[in-house]
């Protein structure tokens, strides 16, 4: 079933269910230059799910993080972050399926606008459609 939803920080707000493969307390490589190295997931907002019941994301999903290592300035601070990679196989409407190497982020501001100014490694299509400042700046879309 496809997902719709508000559309937090501008892109498309209507998209297909895919695998969802990163939980509360993952930890995901930051794609991009903001001085973030590691991140972790500490929250994944508009997420409607039964109660103790761990929130997950996707790739294209927005969440929440913290920064566990990077420069003096990023540590433990929080920010909003976009999946644009994740580990964990995922079914495109052709048909195909895609798995990437690693689970990585970028971090945005709550709009959506990227905090770093390049974009390190492939970024998901379906990432790339819903965050199109992510897309202008990534250099490779798969």
């Amino acid at each position: 079933m496809a997902k719709r939803g508000k559309g937090l920080g501008g892109g498309i707000t209507y998209r297909p269910r895919i695998s969802a493969g990163l939980h509360h307390e993952s930890i995901l490589t930051c794609a991009d230059n903001s001085g973030a190295k590691f991140v972790m997931i500490i929250g994944v907002p508009s997420v409607k799910s039964r109660i103790r019941r761990l929130a997950s994301a996707a790739v294209g999903d927005k969440v929440i993080v913290t920064v566990k290592k990077g420069t003096p300035e990023t540590r433990h601070q929080i920010f909003h972050a976009v999946i644009v990679r994740q580990r964990k196989p995922f079914r495109r409407a052709d048909g195909t399926w895609i798995r990437f190497e690693d689970n990585a982020g970028v971090i945005v501001t709550e709009e959506g606008e990227c905090k770093g100014t390049e974009i390190r490694g492939p970024v998901a299509k379906e990432a790339a459609e819903r965050w199109p400042k992510v897309a202008g700046l990534s250099s490779m879309i798969i």
